[in-house]
C-alpha cells in the first residue's frame, strides 16, 4: 500500500487560514468547558463551574476574532465556514446544555428541553450555511441573520454562573421543580426552550 508523502499528509493544515486557527481555539475552549463541568459532576467543586463558564466566554472571544480576522485579511473559505459551525455547536450548543445539566436540570423533561436546545442550535447553523450562499450571491454580502445566532447562549451561561455564585444550583435551583406524571421538570429550563425557539425563528437580525 502506497504511503502518503509528508507534503500530502499535512496539506490540509497548510490550507488553514489565520482565522481558522482562531476557530479551532473556539472549539478547544468549548471542549475544555465540557471537560471542566464533568469534573464538577465528579468532585462537586464549584470552581469547575466557574471555569466551564469562563471557557465558553473565551470561546466567544475567539468566535468574534475569527470573523474579524477573516474580513481583515479578506480570506474567507468554505472550510472556514464549516469549521466555524462545528466549533459553535460545541461551544454554544453542547457546552451550555451540559453546564445546565450539571447545575441541576437533570429531570427527564429537562433533558428533553436541553436536547431540543442543542438541536435548534444545529439547525440554525445549518440553515445559515445553506442560505448565506444564496443571500451573498445577490449582493456579495450577507445582510442579516434569520433567527438569533447560537452564541447568544452566552447569556444563559452567564445566568448559570450567577446561579452557582449564589448557591442556586442542584436542589437549590431557582424556581424549584415540579413533577408532571412521573417526570421531573425544572421551570428554569424553559429559558433554554425559549433560546432554542428563537434560534430557529424567522426573526431577521442585521449582520454587523
Amino acid at each position: 500500500m502506497a504511503t502518503q508523502t509528508p507534503h500530502k499528509r499535512f496539506s490540509m493544515i497548510r490550507e488553514f487560514q489565520l482565522a481558522d486557527w482562531f476557530t479551532l481555539a473556539n472549539a478547544v475552549s468549548g471542549t475544555g468547558a465540557i471537560f471542566s463541568i464533568i469534573s464538577f459532576l465528579e468532585t462537586s467543586d464549584i470552581q469547575y463551574i466557574y471555569l466551564a463558564c469562563s471557557l465558553v466566554l473565551v470561546a466567544l472571544v475567539f468566535d468574534i476574532l475569527d470573523g474579524r480576522i477573516a474580513r481583515w485579511r479578506q480570506k474567507a473559505s468554505l472550510m472556514g465556514q464549516e469549521l466555524d459551525s462545528l466549533a459553535d455547536v460545541i461551544s454554544f450548543g453542547v457546552a451550555p446544555a451540559v453546564i445546565a445539566y450539571a447545575c441541576g436540570m437533570q429531570g427527564e423533561l429537562d433533558r428533553v428541553v436541553l436536547l431540543f436546545f442543542v438541536a435548534c442550535g444545529v439547525s440554525r447553523l445549518a440553515r445559515y450555511n445553506v442560505t448565506a450562499a444564496s443571500m451573498s450571491a445577490e449582493t456579495g454580502k450577507v445582510k442579516y441573520f434569520e433567527g438569533t445566532p447560537i452564541p447568544t447562549s452566552i447569556v444563559l451561561v452567564g445566568l448559570l454562573a450567577w446561579a452557582a455564585a449564589t448557591g442556586a444550583i442542584r436542589e437549590n435551583l431557582w424556581f424549584g421543580d415540579f413533577t408532571i406524571g412521573n417526570y421531573v421538570f425544572h421551570p428554569l429550563v424553559i429559558l433554554f426552550a425559549i433560546s432554542g425557539s428563537l434560534m430557529i425563528s424567522r426573526i431577521r437580525i442585521p449582520k454587523l
